[in-house]
C-alpha cells in the first residue's frame, strides 16, 4: 500500500492541517494587536477552511493565509466594526440590567436574550458568507442574515455542533488551543456550504404555475 494513500497517514495529516492553520490564525490575531488583526485573520482562516471543504488544496497553507490576509483586511476590518458596536451594546444592556434588579425592568430580559441569540446565530453565518459571497461588507452582513433566517435547521445544526464541541473543549482544554478556531471554522462553513448550495438550487427551481 502507498503510505500517501493510507488512511492514517491521511488522518495524521489532516490533523497537522488543522493544527497549523489555528496556530497561524492565532499569530496573525497577535501581530495585528488582535484588534487589527483578529478579524482578517479569522476571515483568512474561514477562507482556507472553505477551498479544503470545496477540495482545493493544493496551494501551501501559509501562502493561502498570507493572501488572504491582505486581500481581506480592510472588509474584515470594516465587518468587524460591526460586529464590536453590537457586541459593545448587548454588553452595556447586561451591564446595566445587573446594576438594576428592580423588579419592573426584569422584563427587559426577554427581548435582550432573543437579541443575543439572533446576533449569535448571525455570527456563525457571517465569516461562511464572507468569503463565499463576492459583495461589499453591508451586503454580506444583510445576506448572513437572510440566511440564518431562512436556514432554521442549519442554525440548529450548528448549535449542536458546537454545544458537543464546547463539552469536548471542557474536558480536554488542549484540544481547544491546538483546534479551537480551525475546529468551529470547519463546523460553520461546513453547514453553512450545505445551506448555501440549498438556497442555489431553490432559486434555480422553475415557478410553479
Amino acid at each position: 500500500m502507498n503510505m500517501f494513500n493510507n488512511p492514517i497517514y491521511k488522518t495524521m495529516e489532516w490533523v497537522t492541517r488543522f493544527a497549523y492553520l489555528n496556530l497561524l490564525w492565532i499569530i496573525f490575531s497577535i501581530s495585528g494587536l488582535v484588534v487589527f488583526g483578529f478579524f482578517p485573520s479569522t476571515m483568512a482562516m474561514f477562507a482556507i477552511m472553505r477551498d479544503w471543504l470545496m477540495r482545493k488544496t493544493d496551494t501551501p497553507i501559509f501562502e493561502s493565509f498570507w493572501n488572504h490576509f491582505k486581500s481581506g483586511f480592510m472588509k474584515a476590518n470594516l465587518i468587524g466594526v460591526f460586529v464590536i458596536a453590537i457586541g459593545g451594546f448587548i454588553a452595556l444592556d447586561l451591564f446595566y440590567i445587573k446594576t438594576n434588579t428592580f423588579t419592573d425592568i426584569t422584563w427587559t430580559y426577554i427581548p435582550l436574550f432573543a437579541f443575543m441569540l439572533l446576533f449569535f446565530l448571525l455570527l456563525m453565518f457571517l465569516f461562511p458568507t464572507v468569503v463565499h459571497y463576492d459583495l461589499k461588507p453591508l451586503q454580506l452582513i444583510k445576506n448572513a442574515f437572510l440566511i440564518m433566517l431562512i436556514s432554521p435547521v442549519h442554525s440548529l445544526l450548528i448549535l449542536i455542533s458546537l454545544t458537543a464541541f464546547f463539552f469536548i473543549v471542557k474536558a480536554f482544554p488542549a484540544i481547544g488551543f491546538i483546534f479551537g478556531g480551525s475546529f468551529y471554522a470547519f463546523i460553520t462553513t461546513r453547514i453553512c456550504l450545505h445551506a448555501f448550495t440549498r438556497i442555489l438550487h431553490k432559486s434555480k427551481e422553475p415557478y410553479n404555475k
